[in-house]
């Protein structure tokens, strides 16, 4: 049972950023480092240093929070690893958290809110939400900015996410704000989500395709523009 008394580690592998953190006695130890490729090898000196500063063992912990993607796909998967491989030995249940369900809570108590995040080439991951009522209005979905379009019976939106770093155009204004430990821990302890076993862990994945061939990337440098 997940209480707001558990002691909870949190990885978040899902960008070029290593973002890590304990959770305990109402307070986020965290970690938020850019490390482009170095995730794989720096995630696990660095929780162990979260757990020194928490004075916490792995045993002591109650849970372990992942974020579940969409995101940069060999980030997801090394998270993943790295939170079960911790997990099991350890008789720990794992919390899985939708990326987009963290940038959405940076823009609480709103009617209509659009998580976008940089997907590479040329896509971005989105969703809309009610965070008034801690609603979903969309899929999970992938795709151009152009493609973006209010849910049928809004009118007025936010925007919340790293696409708004991006020289593009999107439907409605917003900041460029991405979530750190602390919005992951805050959803794990709100109960709205299972937590499992390592053996049932997955990962949001939201399109199939990683990467753009030799032949598109030449196609789209032709036409000036960049993956």
């Amino acid at each position: 049972m997940i209480s707001t008394e558990s002691r909870l580690l949190i990885i978040d592998t899902s960008t070029n950023y290593l973002s890590l953190g304990i959770h305990q006695n109402g307070y986020t130890h965290s970690i938020y480092e850019a490390v482009g490729a170095k995730q794989s090898e720096l995630i696990l000196p660095h929780i162990q240093q979260l757990l020194d500063t928490a004075s916490l063992t792995l045993e002591q912990l109650d849970a372990v929070v992942y974020a579940q993607g969409p995101g940069a796909f060999t980030g997801l998967r090394i998270g993943l690893g790295v939170a079960t491989g911790l997990a099991l030995p350890n008789n720990l249940p794992l919390i899985g958290i939708p990326c987009l369900d963290a940038v959405a809570a940076l823009a609480p108590s709103q009617p209509c809110v659009l998580a976008a995040t940089d997907a590479r080439m040329n896509e971005l991951f989105f969703a809309w939400y009610d965070t008034q009522n801690h609603k979903r209005l969309s899929d999970y979905l992938v795709g151009s900015a152009s493609s973006i379009q209010l849910p049928a019976g809004q009118h007025t939106a936010i925007g919340i996410g790293n696409a708004y770093a991006l020289d593009i155009t999107l439907p409605v204004s917003g900041q460029n704000l991405m979530p750190s430990a602390k919005e992951y821990a805050q959803l794990a302890l709100s109960g709205r989500y299972t937590p499992t076993d390592a053996a049932h862990a997955s990962l949001h994945y939201v399109r199939n395709k990683i990467a753009l061939t030799a032949a598109e990337q030449a196609a789209r440098r032709a036409a000036g523009q960049t993956a």
